[in-house]
């Protein structure tokens, strides 16, 4: 069972997710991401509640900027949380080369369809989290733009091989059909 989880900002998306992969067992590795920058208090705040609400039994995989997320979700055993997607997809943003705007010409895409075989080829529950930004003001800045229109893709491609997709508006859980 692969469980997309997707939201805004502040939506409890997390706390969704972590309910979800919960629920498979106490044995859960829960891959993080996000990387700290120590300077930023209010990032530092958010992982931190993050961390207290995860039981003691979880075993925490960190997940370096533009890290191998298809090599530890394929390796982990048992049940899998990974929590963001949206993260993950900025570290690589962050490290783009010009002119790999659109995706073909960065490594998000390689890495993307490395992750989509991983999941597919995994016995375990997985729950992924991701941002929804598409719901939002138009970024009207370059660097914004191609976060929202990564993020699109990358959902969309990952929504293709999970057998749920949620979405949390306002605490609140919406099971997504699948389309046409």
């Amino acid at each position: 069972m692969i469980t997309l989880v997707l939201g805004g900002a502040g939506s409890g998306k997390s706390a969704v997710a972590e309910r979800r992969a919960a629920a498979h067992g106490t044995a859960v590795t829960y891959v993080a991401t996000a990387v700290v920058d120590p300077g930023d208090t209010d990032h530092v705040d958010r992982i931190e509640r993050h961390r207290r609400r995860r039981p003691p039994e979880w075993t925490t995989v960190e997940c370096p900027r533009t890290g191998p997320l298809a090599q530890l979700v394929a390796g982990a055993p048992g049940p899998v949380l990974v929590d963001s997607l949206g993260t993950w997809v900025a570290g690589y943003l962050d490290h783009r080369q010009p002119g790999g705007g659109d995706g073909s010409r960065s490594p998000i895409g390689a890495a993307v369809e490395e992750l989509i075989v991983a999941l597919a080829a995994r016995t375990s529950p997985t729950v992924l989290v991701s941002d929804e930004v598409g719901m939002s003001v138009h970024p009207p800045t370059e660097a914004g733009r191609l976060f929202s229109d990564t993020m699109g893709r990358v959902n969309q491609a990952v929504a293709e091989v999970c057998d749920e997709v949620l979405l949390v508006v306002a605490g609140r859980v919406l099971s997504l059909p699948r389309g046409d």
